[in-house]
């Protein structure tokens, strides 16, 4: 894999890091620091001693989402079921490097392997589903503030309706069959789109409420088989929270997926709207990172496998 994820890609490494930390953080100058292997696509990840990440962006605007860590943490963790991020410190930008950046505390816990996208026998992660549904449905009924709705940080496009994905989710399934040793079935993926197409319009009424926006396994961890952190609230937003479903067919066997549906309590329609957002979300990775992340390509084609099956075995 090569370092560089995007064309604007900031220059990162961990002697400006180091440099970073030790002037605006000299307490920390004298703890050892490297750099994790399986950083994210929007941030660079540097472990600091034993306790501490560093987090820098990787692209110019990405201090955004640092900023936004820093401001709504503190006030939204302590109203979740499991442990988030505590943001310590927010670094400026200094040294060429244009970004603010931020220090949190470590979390200790493994990212969860991805379920058997077909398997109905054996172990499944029904108490991992009941920790799932329950942030999702803290997420959700934590009040929004006036403050949040006027916010323009807080509006993503996965907060949108489905419909306004309908042409890029189009165009990226036209890419994906350019790719020649994507295993997939593209038809039956578009059948599955077309058909979340046709699910009834959305009403404009609802209340926009609180969502994470990217509840995928690289951002979880877990200890045996329960949730302990969710981590990497960048993508955090508020609006339709129907693409937070998206976690069922990621980390979730179909049984536990049944659990999970029963505790969020959502309809069947959205429900499969949360499944078509699920698909066109991991088709969308193929296209930009089939040459650079691997490893993050297999998980979200694991994804689309685990769509297409419960799809194929459900009305």
């Amino acid at each position: 894999m090569t370092d560089a994820l995007h064309e604007d890609e900031l220059r990162i490494d961990a002697s400006l890091v180091r440099a970073l930390v030790d002037r605006a953080l000299p307490e920390y100058a004298s703890l050892p620091l490297s750099r994790l292997s399986a950083s994210g696509s929007s941030n660079a990840l540097f472990r600091l001693g034993d306790e501490l990440l560093v987090r820098l962006p990787r692209q110019p605007g990405g201090a955004a989402t640092i900023d936004k860590e820093a401001h709504w943490l503190p006030r939204m963790g302590p109203l979740l079921p499991v442990s988030v991020p505590e943001v310590l410190a927010v670094g400026k930008p200094d040294l060429g490097y244009p970004e603010r950046w931020s220090v949190v505390r470590w979390l200790d816990g493994e990212v969860p392997t991805g379920a058997d996208p077909a398997s109905r026998t054996g172990p499944t992660r029904t108490g991992l589903a009941r920790d799932l549904a329950a942030v999702v449905t803290a997420l959700r009924d934590i009040p929004v503030p006036h403050s949040a709705l006027g916010d323009p940080q807080l509006r993503w496009y996965r907060g949108a309706p489905l419909e306004s994905m309908a042409d890029s989710t189009r165009r990226v399934l036209g890419e994906c069959r350019g790719i020649p040793d994507l295993d997939l079935d593209l038809e039956a993926a578009l059948r599955v789109w077309e058909h979340a197409m046709a699910l009834p319009t959305e009403g404009g009424g609802s209340q926009p409420r609180w969502f994470h926006g990217d509840l995928v396994a690289e951002n979880l961890l877990v200890r045996g088989e329960r949730l302990a952190a969710v981590l990497d609230f960048g993508g955090l937003a508020v609006g339709d929270p129907t693409v937070d479903l998206i976690v069922a067919w990621d980390v979730l066997d179909p049984a536990a997926r049944d659990v999970f549906r029963r505790a969020v309590g959502v309809d069947d329609t959205s429900w499969l709207r949360g499944r078509a957002w699920a698909l066109s979300l991991a088709l969308g990775t193929f296209p930009y990172y089939w040459n650079t992340m691997p490893d993050r390509c297999a998980s979200r084609l694991a994804v689309a496998r685990s769509v297409l099956a419960d799809a194929a075995s459900t009305p």
